[in-house]
This record gives C-alpha cells, sequence and structure tokens, in this order.
C-alpha cells in the first residue's frame, strides 16, 4: 500500500505528523511506500528530530501551502504548489493509493474533487465520521462537505455509509436512518421526506427516521443527513464528551469521598475516556472519489494521525472506492426502474 500525507495543515506543526506516521510505519508492515508532501527543509528537519530513518519514506517538495483562511476553489486554482494539491496529484498519477490531510476541509473537498474526480454516478462526495456509543459505534454522513443537498446526495450518502459501515466497522447489515425531528413517515423537511421515499427502493436495512435520541440507543448504524446538520451534531458531540470528562474531574476531586470513589473507579473511568476519545478513528474519510480521501483534524496529535494512517490502510485493503462505485451503479438501476407517479388528472 502507498499511502501520501499531507503534512503542512496541521496546528502542530509538522514535527507532529511525522511522529505519528513513524507509529503507523511501525505498526502497519503492509505500507509499502508512505509519501510525506510539505516544505522539503522542515520535512528533513523533523525526520532527522524524531530519528525516523525508514527506507519506505519517500518525500516530495511543495512550495506553497493551503491555509484555513483560503477559499477552497481559488487557493486549488491559485497554489498549484501547496501540499495539498501535490498530494492529491500522488494519486491522480497513480503514484499512491490514498491521501491524508489536516489542511482546510473545504479545500480539501475541492482539491479532491478536482484532481481526482467523483466516482461513477456520484452526485457529490460525503464525509462520514464514526461516532462511539455505548454499545455500538454509528457513522454520520455528512459532517460537513455539503451544507446543501438535494434527495439525490442524501440518498447515495446512504448507500456509502452502510458501504463503509459494513467493510470497516465489520456491521453485516448496517441499519441506515434519516435524522429528523420524529419517527412517522411524515415528519421531517421536504428534502428528508423525499429521501426517505427513494431509500425505500434500496437495498439497504432501511429503518427509516432516526431522532436525535436514537443515537446514542443503539437504534442506527449510518445516520444520514445534509452537511450541515451533520458538522452542528458531530461538533456538539465532541463538545459534549469534553464536557462530560472535565464535570466528572471536577466532582471526583470535590471531596475525600469523590476522590476515594474514584480510585477505586479508575479503570472505569480510563475505559469510559478511552471510549469517548475523538481521536480514537483519527480520521474522517471524503467518501465517493477516485481514491481514498481522509480527513484528519487539524489539532490532531501523534496517536491520532497514527490512527488516521491505520484507518486509511484499512480503506484501501477493502477497497472501498471500488465496493462504493457498485452499490452505487446498483442503487442507480434500481431507483431508474421505479415508475414515475404522474399527477392526478384534473378532471374536465
Amino acid at each position: 500500500m502507498r499511502i501520501v500525507v499531507d503534512v503542512m495543515g496541521g496546528d502542530h506543526g509538522c514535527g507532529v505528523v511525522i511522529e505519528g506516521v513513524k507509529r503507523a510505519l511501525e505498526a502497519d508492515a503492509k505500507i509499502t511506500e508512505l509519501y510525506l508532501v510539505g516544505n522539503q527543509e522542515a520535512i528533513q528537519a523533523a525526520l532527522s528530530a524524531c530519528q525516523l530513518q525508514d527506507a519506505r519514506v519517500r518525500t516530495v517538495h511543495a512550495t506553497e501551502v493551503m491555509n484555513m483562511e483560503d477559499k477552497p476553489t481559488d487557493a486549488v486554482r491559485k497554489k498549484k504548489d501547496c501540499s495539498m494539491a501535490r498530494a492529491m496529484d500522488l494519486v491522480a498519477e497513480g503514484r499512491a493509493d490514498a491521501v491524508i490531510s489536516l489542511g482546510n476541509t473545504g479545500g480539501m473537498l475541492a482539491a479532491a474533487t478536482f484532481k481526482l474526480r467523483r466516482l461513477p454516478g456520484v452526485e457529490r462526495a460525503g464525509i462520514a465520521t464514526v461516532i462511539p456509543a455505548p454499545d455500538n459505534e454509528f457513522v454520520l454522513i455528512d459532517a460537513g462537505a455539503n451544507t446543501e443537498c438535494k434527495p439525490i446526495h442524501l440518498v447515495q450518502y446512504a448507500v456509502m455509509g452502510s458501504v463503509y459501515s459494513r467493510e470497516i466497522l465489520g456491521y453485516k447489515t448496517p441499519r441506515v436512518g434519516i435524522l429528523s425531528n420524529g419517527t412517522e413517515e411524515g415528519k421531517g423537511t421536504d428534502l428528508t421526506r423525499e429521501t426517505y421515499k427513494l431509500c425505500k427502493q434500496l437495498d439497504l436495512n432501511f429503518i427509516g427516521y432516526a431522532e436525535g435520541h436514537d443515537l446514542f440507543a443503539n437504534k442506527v448504524d449510518v445516520v444520514v443527513c445534509d452537511g450541515f446538520v451533520g458538522n452542528i451534531v458531530l461538533k456538539t458531540c465532541e463538545s459534549l464528551a469534553f464536557g462530560i470528562v472535565s464535570m466528572l474531574k471536577r466532582e471526583l476531586s470535590r471531596n475525600l469521598k469523590n476522590k476515594l470513589g474514584a480510585f477505586l473507579a479508575q479503570d472505569a473511568l480510563r475505559a469510559l475516556k478511552r471510549r469517548m476519545d475523538p481521536e480514537g478513528s483519527g480520521g474522517a474519510p471524503l467518501l465517493g472519489l477516485n481514491g481514498i480521501v481522509v480527513k484528519a483534524h487539524g489539532s490532531a496529535r501523534e496517536r491520532a494521525i497514527m490512527k488516521a494512517i491505520l484507518t486509511t490502510t484499512e480503506a484501501v485493503q477493502h477497497q472501498i472506492s471500488q465496493v462504493i462505485a457498485q452499490e452505487i451503479a446498483n442503487a442507480t438501476l434500481r431507483l431508474a426502474a421505479v415508475p414515475t407517479q404522474l399527477p392526478t388528472p384534473i378532471p374536465a
């Protein structure tokens, strides 16, 4: 497997990224080549600092960086030698199988769409984020790539999310639900109601609508929504996780009795912290493209970067893009076979 890492977009500098790369290379012998794309001088300094001397590592110099302040489409056109664009080029040219970046999400979507193109039949790529729940993990798609969607976009997210849940998380028949404000078929918006009708025609384990309180009750494995709603859900979940940990720390240190209870429950508390850790999955794949593209959080540190690389190699092994292309083709055929409902004629 040949992996590309854009080392220039993170909040903590390329040294942290390359330390995460080192850990991933130590953990996965199946990686045959790993390209580090960015400023050559900074990369060499970081390689020396973390003593990474792996023969599988290649470096590719890029003179520019796509910043968070850059407008995505403008940056792709004007910053042709930015690290993100150069990283995408390696996959587009067939020199690598997958790319990981910590940079600008909108810029990554624009660069990936322009350089790699969408899979046949896919109208919009979507970000699939894995969120841990008490008894399962669910895929949230779209988690922020597209804020304005049509029903066909959400239908394709349902297909892509189901593939990812099945292939990567191991759920044989993932339960797919559309995020809504109630479970009755008439609930929701025009967008969700039309999506509901289309999803019923597909070969999915479609359970209908999923409400907010269903997400952590082991009732759904793939949660489908537009990127505006999905990004709010994602950031709310991340903030709540940090909030719960903070409240626990405060209460457990309030007095001697609570401190004793914390000491006795320390193993359980550590397990809870690991379970709620947003760095657990490392990165979120951008599904629907001609190649594997994974977005790591800009604030990711070494462990999260390692996990993002390992998640990426798993997606390559499972040929996620090829499976999605086939499933989208099947879904398109099924929807084309559904008779179009003509409006009822008005009596003369």
